[in-house]
């Protein structure tokens, strides 16, 4: 893949540019409408193919209090995205495309839990909790975990579309949907690597519980963020476990451990334990100058194709005061937390992963068979030649720059 160079931490490709510049032409000549970021009118447009039976498949498997609180969070984030978010006709496009899919998805998921009840009763193995701030090394310890046959781990084409459907179909449509964001985000890809079919994060199943992590990692909206971090989050975590053992039941894999990451998880770590309190977790450290670099580098990155008037100041400024609220509520969460923790150092991992690794295990009381190890050493050489090396470039030259 040809990657240009990223000049800026706010460089945005000529095709987003020319996106953006004719869904605006093709709007003000009124070739196309205005996608309606109306909390309203988007409800009524994903309810229409269920008819009479749209309120089972908005309520099925879930509390009242659950329901009520992702109207109420759709609400608040529609509000924060037209008042703060400064979006461009591209994203407007993209808020209105994924809050659309959330809609849908959130649907799809009530209809199969009300005619098939006892997928929310599967059993689920302790899992094995990833803990730490984005650009942390989580990934390089998730995929690390993930390796091991004796684990389960979540994929992106399940994590994206965790509705259950034919494996093919899911797969293609994930091709699609990256084939689609590297084209109008090429960096996309050096940042955080992603195949359909490969390991991933579930930070898209608290993103369908509307948790915050994912919008405020691209639109700047911190209304919605002061809300969602002050509103209790177990209405997130409790549809996140739901979606896990949907998962598991689909794919018959609920009796291995799941390694699960997502680095919101630090946030609502007390909540996240409440749903999984035989868990095993893994916490990452890195220095806090330079998970802070590396996470505005990413959040300029995804800002700057949906918005035309990002501020750089105001992304570290507000990731700064992110990444110590979420240092602030893990102790917190870990000071009152008696079971099984490894800790990982990112400088430690880049000298000797496989002793680190080694550690953790023993920490956590897990055995580490030499096939697990045969995995993890295929995975480490594959990364090796991945994109997200030029990451690290990119931020090198940031720097030489200022």
């Amino acid at each position: 893949m040809n990657v240009p160079l990223r000049s800026h931490p706010l460089a945005r490709s000529r095709l987003a540019t020319r996106a953006n510049d004719w869904l605006s032409h093709a709007w003000t000549k009124g070739w196309l409408p205005a996608p309606p970021l109306d909390a309203d009118a988007m409800w009524t447009l994903a309810t229409k193919p269920y008819g009479q039976y749209a309120i089972e498949a908005e309520i099925g498997g879930r509390r009242p209090s659950d329901v009520r609180d992702f109207r109420a969070r759709l609400e608040r984030l529609i509000q924060s995205v037209d008042e703060e978010a400064d979006l461009n006709s591209l994203g407007r496009t993209m808020a209105y495309g994924q809050l659309m899919r959330v809609i849908r998805n959130r649907l799809q998921l009530g209809a199969l839990w009300t005619a098939r009840p006892e997928i929310l009763a599967t059993p689920l193995a302790a899992p094995i909790i990833v803990i730490g701030h984005m650009r942390s090394g989580t990934t390089r310890i998730h995929k690390l975990l993930a390796a091991d046959p004796a684990h389960s781990h979540t994929r992106y084409c399940d994590a994206y579309h965790p509705v259950p459907g034919r494996f093919a179909l899911k797969r293609f449509r994930s091709k699609l949907d990256l084939a689609m964001l590297s084209a109008l985000n090429p960096w996309l890809q050096t940042i955080h690597p992603m195949a359909a079919s490969e390991v991933e994060e579930e930070l898209a199943w608290l993103a369908a519980a509307l948790n915050h992590s994912i919008y405020e990692s691209q639109w700047r909206v911190p209304g919605f963020s002061a809300f969602s971090e002050a509103r209790h989050a177990g209405p997130v975590y409790r549809e996140f476990t739901r979606i896990l053992r949907t998962d598991a039941a689909h794919r018959s894999n609920g009796a291995r451990p799941r390694v699960l990451k997502v680095p919101a998880f630090s946030e609502d770590l007390a909540v996240l334990l409440e749903q999984f309190p035989d868990a095993r977790i893994i916490v990452a450290e890195r220095e806090t100058a330079a998970v802070l670099r590396s996470a505005v580098s990413l959040v300029a990155n995804q800002m700057a194709v949906q918005s035309d008037t990002c501020d750089l100041t105001w992304i570290e400024g507000e990731w700064r005061r992110k990444l110590a609220l979420r240092d602030a509520r893990m102790q917190r969460a870990l000071s009152g937390w008696t079971g099984p923790v490894a800790r990982l150092s990112f400088d430690a991992l880049n000298a000797d992963w496989e002793s680190e690794i080694r550690r953790a295990y023993r920490d956590l009381a897990m055995p580490l068979t030499l096939r697990a190890l045969d995995a993890m050493r295929t995975a480490m050489a594959e990364s090796h030649t991945g994109h997200h090396r030029a990451h690290s470039e990119q931020l090198a030259r940031f720097a030489a720059e200022t």
